[in-house]
């Protein structure tokens, strides 16, 4: 039995968890372990089994995954439950602030993937717990293709609403600069109050075969915006937002040192 530990009220760990599950294990069915909200929409998992984290100590995995926080989101996985075999999904955080979580014998993986570049310390933490540590590019799951009318721009976030509304001020911004005033779509789980009524809304999900028919895409700088949008950095606008561990800013500001293929202006 595969057991995924994807603690976190997001929807990034579960986005994560399951495009690691497509692209490592074909979709074998799993396990995760979870208090997100999210897991409650079967779009979002798909096949696999959703139980609360409180449940982790009881199972018995064949694999245990332990996304992006090595210790856990609290730093309480310092006694985890027996598995064959260990994995960890790394991706960019906030070391030194998330460090002093860290047990004093951490968790020693199996495997670990290393999903985006870390801090070096971070990193170098890794590379003394882990067996193995090697480069994953993750597949997401096929999903039924979609589009965009001509000419839209695409503000995709699944929340608090607060940011929401900065996205949509902050895509009204980059289109002045631009000089157009285009449709606006906004995807993400529900319409936040105050929406102006000139911003339409979708609760598509997966919300990336939206991508190649946008004119322009606004997001957060999350780990899976910017790798699902990585074809698409010409016309990716992110503004990244402070998380507890998340390095958004970090991530954001690596995105646009990379040169953009061209696209076309409005």
């Amino acid at each position: 039995m595969i057991v995924c530990y994807a603690r976190g009220g997001g929807l990034g760990h579960l986005t994560r968890i399951r495009a690691y599950l497509h692209t490592v294990h074909g979709d074998e069915p799993a396990t995760i372990v979870t208090g997100s909200p999210f897991a409650a929409d079967p779009r979002v998992l798909g096949p696999h089994r959703v139980l609360p984290v409180a449940a982790l100590p009881s199972l018995r995995p064949s694999e245990l995954v332990v996304d992006a926080f090595p210790a856990g989101i609290e730093g309480e996985l310092s006694d985890p439950p027996r598995a064959d075999r260990t994995v960890h999904l790394a991706r960019l955080l906030r070391w030194a602030a998330y460090r002093p979580l860290l047990p004093r014998e951490p968790i020693r993986f199996d495997q670990t993937w290393i999903l985006e570049d870390l801090d070096p310390a971070h990193a170098a933490h890794l590379a003394r717990t882990s067996a193995a540590c090697d480069r994953l590019r993750l597949t997401d799951p096929p999903s039924a293709p979609a589009g965009l009318a001509a000419g839209a721009w695409l503000i995709a976030h699944s929340g608090p609403e607060t940011e929401i509304h900065e996205l949509v001020a902050y895509a009204r911004e980059c289109a002045s600069w631009e000089g157009c005033r285009p449709r606006l779509m906004l995807a993400a789980p529900h319409r936040p109050a105050g929406l102006p009524a000139d911003v339409e809304h979708t609760d598509r999900y997966p919300v990336w075969p939206l991508f190649a028919s946008a004119e322009r895409v606004v997001t957060a700088a999350g780990f899976n915006a910017v790798r699902q949008l990585e074809p698409w950095r010409a016309k990716h606008r992110m503004l990244p937002f402070p998380r507890r561990w998340d390095d958004q800013f970090t991530r954001a500001a690596r995105a646009r040192l990379t040169p953009p293929a061209s696209f076309t202006a409005c």
